[in-house]
């Protein structure tokens, strides 16, 4: 990670955060001498109600940080997807020459929060009006971008880019590109869970990452 990268700043996010951030569980008193209750049981989500989305909007460590905080998302990967190459690595999408976008694939229940909804946030979570660029990161791996997976997600995505369009909320246009899923590879394991796993100690976790979560209100 270059010093530069180092040194981004977060884009201005126009709108304030509306979707829950994920709860902590309470922690229990002890003041009472009695046996802890033992922990609720939460249900399995069923598989029927499951969906995914591929998004890409600049570095994977903010997208994916962001959508793990959304309430109703059951799992975010980072990884690589839109390019030629297969098997891609870090460093070879780091050289602008397989086509892929750093992006996440974005597991999410659908009866506790939709499509439409992951998009908002989406939008408010970068800015999607720079052309390869996101802050200092520049190239065609930090394209906006939204990879759908069925007709309906298609719909959606060019119905909730209009929408953004229409509201002025940024002062140009989203340059957004709206193409079909193809295989979306993972990305290395130093990448998975970038910032619950560096927030305390990794300037990028601090200087980049934290504020935009505060800005969303979902830290």
């Amino acid at each position: 990670m270059s010093d530069l990268r180092l040194l981004a700043v977060c884009l201005a996010i126009p709108l304030a955060g509306c979707f829950p951030a994920k709860q902590p569980e309470k922690e229990q008193s002890t003041e009472s001498s009695e046996a802890a209750a033992p922990p609720p049981v939460v249900a399995e989500p069923d598989p029927s109600n499951l969906e995914k989305a591929t998004l890409a909007g600049g570095c994977f460590w903010c997208t994916e940080a962001v959508m793990e905080m959304l309430e109703g998302v059951i799992e975010v990967k980072s990884g690589y997807t839109g390019g030629h190459l297969e098997n891609p690595t870090y460093d070879e999408v780091a050289a602008k020459t397989t086509g892929h976008a750093e992006a996440i694939e974005v597991t999410f229940d659908r009866t506790r929060i939709s499509y439409a909804e992951i998009l908002d946030v989406f939008w408010q979570a970068h800015d999607p009006t720079t052309i390869n660029r996101q802050g200092a990161d520049v190239g065609p791996q930090y394209r906006s971008a939204i990879f759908f997976h069925s007709p309906n997600q298609k719909n959606e995505a060019e119905a909730s880019r209009q929408k953004l369009n229409e509201s002025k909320a940024y002062s140009s246009p989203a340059v957004t590109e709206i193409t079909k899923a193809g295989k979306f590879w993972e990305a290395e394991t130093e990448h998975q869970d970038f910032y619950q796993q560096k927030q305390d100690d990794h300037p990028y976790c601090k200087m980049v990452i934290s504020p935009k979560l505060k800005k969303l209100g979902l830290e």
